[in-house]
């Protein structure tokens, strides 16, 4: 019998169930024995569900149900009947919800068992918690989705809930080796998403392979008959991060390798030239979510600020400083922005650049910087991170693809196809070196 999901993609497994060779209750059992063997050094999981009332709860879900058995981690912004939702923080209110969230919610219905809460950094914001990434222990799994992204990229699970706010999707899901995919901002229902701006909270998901992430998404989203771009019909860019982050050396090489594997397979390229909006978007993000975050969070915390990190301390009084001319100067150069991009960039361009400076900092230097990609999510767009690559050292290297709304699908189907290419290419130093890459013709 298949007893394994470490080497079957999702799809496999569920025919697996549905072919007799395996069942739920071992799949989840499975996961749980991973779930405990890592979790001692990982440290990714805040609360874990009781096995046996998931699995009963299951029975009542159609048997061929396309997530049928499927291990699934929801970060600890997000509600989960029968458990509290603590967002990191000593200050949470800690009752138990009877309800679950919206996305958590279709998910079940989907066929996946709901293993337990994944760790965040507090209220989603910097302050780090005890999660290591599954690569090394010596170095930060990324925040705020750093409890999923680390179970998923030690193979525990299948797939996890995260959300991004600036970064927080996006570099985790790089750092610990995972796709990960933020869904175009209003999209879906955010109910039970315990965020801290309206206008920049997104939904993700996160998987161990860009397969798997498309094979979800499809289903959660509803869109499993659509059909996505063949990628040699797009028009792809290539971004250089336009100097907000000093990138490593291994993340530069990785780029030009792209570049290189693309113009190989007659992909024509296009140079980015939009390094003045993405700059001015960056600063407005830091407006519009401190403005945010001080009038939500600051107002629920009012009488517990005292006790909450330094780091959102500073995030929330920094927000208490913005003026309302600011935050609305700052949302109307977001709509200015917009409109320029999507005259630029139609429903089948797509922007290739790097998902963080370069791999994992050391666990003492903090979660690593989301410069990279608040631009994009002030947008609102949607993202996708393609693991595969990794440095002279072993630790992962991601790429971000960049659509715009509701493109989803177009950097599902780019990811699929770049991802067992990065897989194929040699590990990347962090030292200075000549590139052997030909300069090719844009």
């Amino acid at each position: 019998m298949v007893t394994t999901f470490r080497s079957r993609s999702i799809s496999e497994t569920v025919s697996d169930i549905n072919a007799g060779e395996t069942t739920v209750d071992e799949l989840v059992l499975k996961s749980r024995h991973e779930i405990h063997r890592y979790e001692p050094r990982l440290k990714a999981w805040v609360e874990l569900t009781e096995v046996s009332a998931e699995l009963e709860a299951h029975s009542s879900v159609a048997s061929n149900s396309p997530l049928q058995g499927v291990s699934l981690g929801v970060k600890d912004i997000i509600d989960v009947r029968g458990l509290p939702t603590r967002c990191g923080s000593i200050t949470a209110d800690t009752t138990i919800h009877d309800t679950d969230a919206d996305c958590v919610r279709r998910l079940r219905e989907l066929g996946a068992v709901v293993q337990g809460k994944t760790v965040t950094t507090e209220y989603g914001y910097f302050a780090p918690g005890p999660t290591t990434n599954p690569y090394s222990a010596e170095h930060t799994p990324g925040g705020s989705s750093s409890g999923s992204a680390a179970a998923v990229g030690a193979g525990t699970i299948q797939c996890a809930l995260g959300t991004q706010t600036a970064g927080s999707l996006t570099r985790p899901a790089s750092f610990c080796g995972v796709a990960g995919l933020v869904l175009t901002h209003g999209s879906t229902s955010l109910r039970g998403v315990h965020g801290m701006s309206e206008s920049l909270d997104s939904l993700g998901l996160m998987a161990r392979s860009v397969e798997d992430l498309d094979y979800i998404y499809r289903h959660f989203s509803r869109r499993v008959e659509e059909q996505s771009v063949d990628p040699k019909s797009l028009n792809i860019y290539i971004w250089d991060g336009s100097g907000l982050l000093n990138l490593d050396p291994a993340m530069s090489e990785l780029l030009r390798a792209v570049k290189r594997i693309l113009f190989e397979r007659d992909i024509h390229l296009h140079r980015m030239n939009w390094d003045d909006h993405v700059r001015s978007l960056v600063d407005d993000h830091k407006v519009v979510m401190s403005y945010e975050a001080a009038h939500s969070l600051g107002a629920l915390l009012k009488e517990k600020k005292k006790q909450l990190s330094p780091q959102l301390q500073q995030l929330l009084e920094e927000g208490d400083t913005v003026t309302e001319q600011s935050y609305n100067e700052a949302l109307f150069r977001k709509e200015a922005s917009y409109h320029a991009f999507s005259k630029l960039f139609n429903g089948n361009s797509v922007i290739i650049g790097p998902a963080s400076h370069g791999q994992a900092p050391r666990f003492e230097d903090g979660t690593g910087s989301p410069e990279l990609s608040r631009p994009w999510q002030l947008l609102g767009l949607p993202v996708v991170t393609v693991p595969g690559a990794l440095t002279s050292t072993g630790l992962p290297l991601g790429i971000q693809l960049i659509g715009n709304k509701h493109n989803e699908l177009t950097l599902l189907r780019l990811g699929n196809f770049l991802e067992p290419l990065l897989r194929e290419l040699p590990s990347f130093s962090n030292t200075q070196t000549t590139s052997t890459l030909k300069e090719m013709k844009w």
